[in-house]
């Protein structure tokens, strides 16, 4: 951790009627001494006059809050002032700060890294609440105050934990083979490996929930050149987002909207028309319009009703149980047919018939999918390759003939697993696992 008392602006920067300046440090105390007279009482909110240390002027009438360590956001001595939100009160109070000797102006992130080394949150909470500083949906801020508060952090320590506790087992074996160690010890811990390497296998198979919500779902808009795609797409998003014209094959590169139904991000790509390219360009948004359609959560469709049920066989080949088929120009000749594979919905991209029901659809379908489960959903890829880590480390294990005949390496097996879920939470100490082998077995009474 880098040394100093640190400052800046903890909320948006701009013009609002309170802006909030933390101070964090073993020195914050000395702001009541130099910029005002008045030493609040803890946590207590108390009117002080700020003044300008160098100028002795006036700089704003404030609100100021008291947190002595540890009771703080970061663990240290910490304080706030709510101050007038201008511009000027706030540049004013901020280099104040600046003269102090000892303060500087916070990096990004430091407050939190701060409270994450003085074990105030772990890793997952922490990115909990930059999730959560970065939501813009109900279903994001729901899953970032989960995280938050640690749901996520818990689920992987309390994993960690039954790994130390296996660990401890099999050092014990191999470092006080001399001491009376408990019988079906082999059993015991293969038992709870096995138990922990389902929990896991089903926590990394959930479809990328977590990540789906803190990202947004994507949903690619498909068809040939001139189904009306791009109407569809300013349909959706309300406002004109994508150039519409009768001229097939103007779209040519992907255009995204971002969209919250009913609380889920969901991030919308119009591609280019997907036929035999004319040229390099075409060719390069055909090849992206099928980049999309490979990585996308859910498709629509779009399909000319005046030519529909004829489809391009490059078309037909992107339908699947995950697709819904959009007939569009139901203003020209309402047609009659039925899909049975996929929903199939009469549209008019001009007009906005049907919208509305194809809005339902692909609400539905993310909202069924990807809403919050009863367990907390990882949310980083980073937490991911930690998982398939510790899930290798304890495919090694069991894969032994007899942990009793290799402790060492069934051991060195262990330790890994532990080290691939500390990575996640950021707690990765060897003398957690000293405390487990001392505690279950008193060793040395």
């Amino acid at each position: 951790m880098k040394p100093g008392t640190i400052f800046a602006l903890a909320s948006g920067i701009g013009k609002a009627g309170v802006a909030v300046i933390r101070v964090s440090g073993d020195e914050s105390e000395l702001i009541f001494s130099i910029l005002c007279t008045k030493l609040p009482t803890p946590r207590i909110a108390t009117r002080v006059s700020l003044t300008d240390p160098q100028t002795h002027n006036l700089l704003d009438q404030a609100l100021a809050f008291w947190f002595p360590a540890p009771a703080s956001f970061t663990g240290e001595n910490v304080v706030e002032l709510h101050v007038h939100g201008g511009r000027a009160v706030v540049d004013g109070v901020l280099s104040s700060l600046s003269h102090i000797r000892g303060f500087r102006m916070a990096e990004p992130g430091e407050f939190t890294r701060r409270a994450f080394e003085n074990n105030k949150m772990d890793l997952t909470s922490a990115e909990g609440l930059a999730d959560l500083v970065d939501a813009e949906t109900t279903a994001q801020r729901d899953q970032a105050l989960r995280q938050m508060q640690g749901a996520l952090g818990d689920l992987y320590e309390n994993w960690r934990l039954c790994l130390l506790r296996a660990s401890a087992y099999l050092e014990t074996s191999i470092d006080f083979a001399e001491e009376n160690i408990p019988t079906g010890l082999e059993e015991d811990v293969r038992s709870q490996v096995q138990s922990l390497k389902a929990c896991i296998s089903d926590h990394l198979d959930e479809g990328h929930r977590g990540e789906r919500l803190r990202e947004g779902v994507r949903v690619a808009i498909l068809g040939s050149p001139n189904a009306g795609k791009s109407s569809l797409l300013n349909q959706l998003a309300q406002r004109d987002a994508a150039i519409v014209s009768e001229t097939a094959g103007t779209t040519r590169d992907v255009i995204e909207v971002y969209l919250d139904l009913a609380g889920i991000p969901v991030i919308l790509s119009d591609t280019a028309g997907i036929r035999d390219a004319l040229d390099d360009i075409e060719e390069e948004g055909i090849r992206r319009a099928l980049s999309q359609a490979d990585t996308a959560d859910f498709k629509i469709i779009v399909a000319d009703a005046n030519q529909f049920p004829v489809l391009a066989p490059e078309i037909v080949s992107l339908i699947d149980s995950e697709t819904v088929i959009a007939l569009n120009k139901l203003d020209l000749k309402p047609p009659i047919f039925n899909f049975p594979e996929v929903p199939v919905i009469y549209i008019s991209a001009k007009t906005g018939v049907g919208i509305s029901e194809l809005l339902t659809i692909i609400t539905s379908k993310p909202k069924d999918r990807f809403e919050m489960s009863e367990q907390p959903s990882l949310t980083r890829s980073r937490h991911r390759k930690a998982l398939e880590d510790c899930l290798a480390s304890l495919s090694q294990l069991t894969a032994l003939s007899s942990l009793i005949d290799q402790p060492e390496l069934a051991a060195e097996n262990l330790r890994a697993a532990c080290a691939a879920l500390g990575k996640i939470t950021g707690r990765v100490d060897v003398e957690d696992l000293l405390d487990v082998i001392f505690k279950d077995f008193c060793i040395g009474k």
